[in-house]
């Protein structure tokens, strides 16, 4: 193969029927198959990768794949308990669907967030903001000092700055 685009076209033509329909088994609705399938492929695409190097496509598809489903899996249960939330709210209060999409894109990037700190520090984080523990009982709960909580939150206020910062448009 000559270039990247002829290597993604011949890996799109041997392998995205076979990757539609493994997927199709995994969610049980061939539209989200399809659509998966296509996210696969767009982030093959965004790779700066040598296909040439791939020694087994379908297992390199594969581990994209089942990042991809994670992700649609996480996403699903989020939306599920925020609909959970509108729903116990009276009517006069149930948020627009722009609203409901704003609200999930930052429940989303939250969530991207906190996966992305360590298991301690995020332990620390949700028991703090989400449960309104205070620091003494956060230590005695994960088994640390009050003084490895404190640290705790500040890798995870940081780590939240640093997402901010990277998020905000330049200027």
């Amino acid at each position: 193969m000559s270039t990247s685009s002829d290597q993604v076209h011949q890996l799109y033509d041997s392998h995205h029927s076979w990757l539609r329909t493994w997927l199709r088994g995994k969610l049980n609705n061939v539209h989200q198959a399809a659509d998966l399938a296509h996210d696969v492929f767009v982030r093959v695409l965004s790779k700066p990768s040598d296909l040439d190097q791939v020694r087994e496509p379908r297992a390199y598809l594969t581990t994209i794949a089942r990042h991809l489903l994670f992700d649609h899996w996480r996403r699903q249960q989020i939306e599920q308990a925020w609909l959970e939330t509108v729903a116990a709210q009276p009517e006069q209060f149930a948020p627009s669907p722009e609203e409901t999409a704003l609200a999930l894109e930052a429940l989303m990037a939250v969530d991207t967030m906190l996966n992305r700190l360590g298991e301690r520090p995020r332990q620390a984080f949700l028991m703090s903001q989400v449960y309104g523990m205070r620091y003494h009982e956060i230590g005695t709960a994960l088994g640390v000092s009050e003084r490895m909580i404190k640290k705790y939150m500040a890798q995870a206020m940081l780590h939240c700055l640093a997402l901010d910062m990277s998020a905000a448009p330049a200027a």
